[in-house]
């Protein structure tokens, strides 16, 4: 438990210090000169913001009076960065108190330019800014110099998602599917514009060694002059894990004349391969075909030969014959048994 009465002792002796100190000769002198120093800090600050400096703002743009038939296709500017030259008080009062209101611009009040586009100068816009800054406050620079505003009146269509990522599953795993939310988007646009695009693209990224069912959401890709609802979908991403298996799979000879047949040995070679989990039961041996050609046959100088798989099932990877080489005969067979294929 902490003991009071000695908080309270230090307490008194630690104020008894200060009093000392404070009604010594020393303590006068500091204080004295920390007058002084503050006296001098207000006249070379004032000194100082006499002279002129030049500083940054923000001013907040927003368009106005839009028609209801008009969709703003293109990436409306927000805000204008002007550079203003003034005294340094007349800057330090607009930064600590000053809050500049935003600058409307009445869609209204100018004429469209070349087509859906409209262009205004900012040295056009220069006067509404003035407005709000002292007199003796002159606008340096102001960017971007010119606001852009590109337009429809409601000419669109519809374009399919394409996914623009690089996606790949862990090891042992596979996507099995993916699924987009909405597979496709309404894109608005200048005539012109709107006939050169036939798909919308997700933004570039990525999504590495993934091991669960995924969703993620990707912004759409933007185009100038062009406005996609909505401009961003969701894709999801269904994980499945791999799971060897195998068959014996016999070796059936092709274009071989009708007085002759194939003997390999053995008769049978495994065929082994990877397959999600949920199509296991699904791949039959009767899926694969594994063949030995006559005409490439006559062409080894060997009793040995490759087995080629010709068909396989779809949803099957990394697929291998054990063994990858087997002895085979060609033998001559009466024409009254000899099989054709």
């Amino acid at each position: 438990m902490i003991d009071r009465r000695k908080i309270k002792s230090i307490y008194l002796e630690q104020a008894k210090k200060i009093k000392s100190f404070l009604l010594s000769e020393s303590s006068r002198e500091f204080l004295v000169f920390l007058f002084f120093v503050l006296i001098a800090s207000g006249f070379w600050l004032l000194q100082t913001l006499n002279n002129d400096f030049e500083t940054g703002f923000s001013i907040p743009v927003e368009l106005t009076e839009v028609p209801d038939n008009v969709v703003i296709t293109s990436e409306p500017v927000s805000e204008l960065k002007i550079q203003v030259k003034d005294k340094g008080t007349a800057l330090l009062n607009y930064k600590m108190g000053m809050a500049f209101s935003p600058l409307q611009i009445d869609f209204n009040a100018y004429q469209p330019g070349y087509r859906n586009t409209v262009k205004i100068p900012t040295h056009q816009l220069q006067k509404y800014i003035q407005s709000q800054l002292y007199v003796s406050s002159k606008i340096t620079a102001i960017s971007p110099d010119t606001v852009e505003y590109i337009f429809t009146t409601g000419q669109s269509k519809k374009v399919p998602v394409r996914l623009n990522a690089s996606v790949s599953a862990a090891h042992q795993y596979y996507i099995s599917d993916t699924i987009c939310t909405p597979d496709s988007v309404l894109v608005y646009a200048p005539e012109e514009v709107l006939r050169s695009i036939t798909e919308a693209r997700t933004e570039k990224s990525s999504l590495e060694n993934l091991e669960d069912t995924t969703s993620q959401v990707f912004k759409l890709e933007g185009v100038h002059g062009a406005k996609f609802i909505p401009d961003e979908v969701n894709y999801a991403f269904s994980l499945d894990m791999y799971t060897e298996k195998s068959f014996e799979i016999p070796i059936l000879g092709v274009n071989f004349p009708a007085d002759k047949a194939l003997l390999t040995f053995p008769s049978k070679v495994k065929v082994v391969f990877q397959v999600g989990l949920r199509d296991f039961y699904k791949v039959k041996p009767e899926d694969f075909l594994i063949v030995a050609d006559y005409d490439e046959l006559m062409l080894l100088n060997s009793e040995r030969m490759k087995p080629v798989i010709t068909a396989q099932p779809l949803n099957v990877n990394y697929v291998r014959i054990v063994p990858e080489e087997v002895d085979f005969l060609i033998k001559q067979v009466d024409n009254s048994t000899a099989s054709y294929d």
